[in-house]
């Protein structure tokens, strides 16, 4: 997580605040004033994490039978009177939201790899700037083992932490060119790998088409054979396994309903055993491609505004032209299916990472085109407070929902119609965009910034905000 603020040509570009990706050790950090530019990167990473809560709270908010579609809700989705607002959000959601917001924030930890390590460099702490890598993402593998064992099972922090002590500081060096390459290179493997044999998109599909074929053949009187039998068979099993009944829906709401220890013992440790069950290529690949993709474009300026409209406009919009057709025309096929599960993966499933790629590219450069220009700069800075204290805002969001959906006296965990868990998102973006400007005006880090850098380097850190000579 990093911080470069944006200028105008004849400026030097200065962080907003004391950023925890801009500290060096200790014993040679030095003052740095704080300004009121915008820093694009964290404008795009605050965009980037009240945007992943969009998703997310489909898993907070009720069961979930299908990737973030609102399948097996106990107040169906797409019957009653609200069932054109529900399908209006779907498609918001998927179309401004899904993947793009993940993907971005990847590419962003990417980037202040480079920018950790670079400004490390630059103050003379080439040597240590390994050692304070390596902890430092050590640490982040803790708070999200914790995260994820005490707090909520969807954690990424974890992930983030082993992928970068894994694969990305020997990479901090290398050409743009070279990053484009082996991360697009590493997305494709992943990719390919997931849809043939991880995710069971490609087999599913298959599996229909020879299904359809057995129904053809029986149709036209043909007697089965043994090959057909096995068809027929797997078919049903697969279909069994998508099938959405009541009983599993009062499954998934009684283990809700259970206490905290229940819970814990239940999600908590099997967020461990799922994530170890992960194949690694799928764990830790795409994390590793869409990251060296973040630290190639931050090493061209793209990130920090520095290229120009034209590049960032054409760039929104062949990405827009990519994805958005991808996820309308799968989300409309799907409806009119009734979310007929092989319909779904053919339509929605599979071509999934090429819409995420494109349109996250396609979000990144669209936001930095409104920073660039710098009309929207005072609506962004809450933006930008909230991406300065990430870390602290992504657990503070855990926590608040965590509480709402299960915690909490009302528990409304699949008591909402999907449309109303927009309301809770609304209120959570809200206390991210209130409480994160407001701390910043007298701490110079969010609390749990504080507590990471502090843990890096064993030393308690200056937590109060300095008072920059004018």
């Amino acid at each position: 997580m990093s911080s470069i603020a944006t200028s105008s040509p004849s400026e030097t570009y200065l962080p907003v605040g004391t950023n925890e990706e801009l500290a060096g050790p200790p014993h040679i950090v030095s003052p740095i004033r704080r300004t009121e530019r915008i820093s694009s990167i964290d404008t795009l990473r605050g965009f980037a994490l009240l945007g992943i809560l969009v998703l997310n709270m489909d898993s907070f908010g009720g069961p979930e039978f299908f990737h973030d579609i609102p399948i097996g809700l106990p107040k169906p989705a797409f019957t009653g009177p609200h069932a054109h607002l529900n399908l209006i959000v779907l498609f918001i959601k998927w179309i401004f939201f899904e993947g793009k917001m993940r993907f971005l924030f990847s590419m962003l930890f990417g980037a202040g790899v480079v920018l950790l390590t670079e400004r490390a460099e630059r103050r003379g702490a080439a040597d240590q700037s390994a050692d304070i890598f390596l902890r430092r993402n050590m640490w982040l593998v803790v708070f999200g083992l914790i995260h994820g064992t005490f707090i909520w099972s969807g954690d990424i922090l974890m992930q983030y932490g082993l992928t970068a002590i894994l694969c990305l500081y020997p990479c901090r060096r290398l050409r743009p060119k070279t990053l484009f390459t082996v991360g697009t290179f590493l997305l494709l493997v992943v990719s390919t790998y997931g849809l043939l044999q991880y995710t069971g998109t490609t087999a599913s599909i298959l599996l229909s088409r020879k299904h359809a074929d057995v129904i053809a053949s029986q149709k036209a009187g043909n007697p089965l054979t043994p090959e057909q039998k096995k068809i027929e068979q797997q078919w049903a099993e697969d279909v069994k396994e998508h099938e959405v009944t009541q009983q599993g829906i009062d499954q998934k709401m009684a283990d809700a309903r259970t206490g905290y220890i229940d819970h814990l013992l239940d999600r908590g440790v099997n967020f461990e055993k799922g994530f170890a069950s992960r194949p690694p290529t799928h764990s830790f690949g795409e994390s590793a491609g869409i990251m060296l993709i973040g630290m190639g474009l931050y090493k061209t300026g793209f990130f920090a505004a520095e290229l120009s409209f034209g590049t960032y406009l054409w760039t929104a919009l062949l990405g827009f032209l990519i994805s958005t057709p991808l996820y309308v025309i799968g989300l409309l096929r799907s409806y009119q299916s009734g979310f007929d599960f092989a319909t779904v993966e053919k339509w929605l499933y599979l071509p999934y990472r090429l819409a995420e790629w494109a349109g996250g590219l396609a979000i990144a450069a669209a936001l930095l085109a409104i920073i660039k220009s710098g009309i929207l700069r005072k609506l962004l800075r809450p933006v930008a407070a909230v991406g300065q204290t990430a870390f602290s805002n992504y657990i503070l969001t855990s926590l608040i929902c965590q509480f709402v959906f299960f915690w909490g006296p009302w528990k409304l965990y699949g008591r909402m119609e999907y449309y109303q868990t927009a309301y809770v998102i609304f209120g959570v973006w809200a206390v991210n965009l209130i409480l994160s400007p407001l701390w910043l005006q007298a701490f110079e880090f969010g609390p749990l910034e504080w507590l990471w850098r502090s843990a890096t380097y064993w030393k308690l850190q200056p937590m109060w905000k300095r008072i920059a000579p004018r």
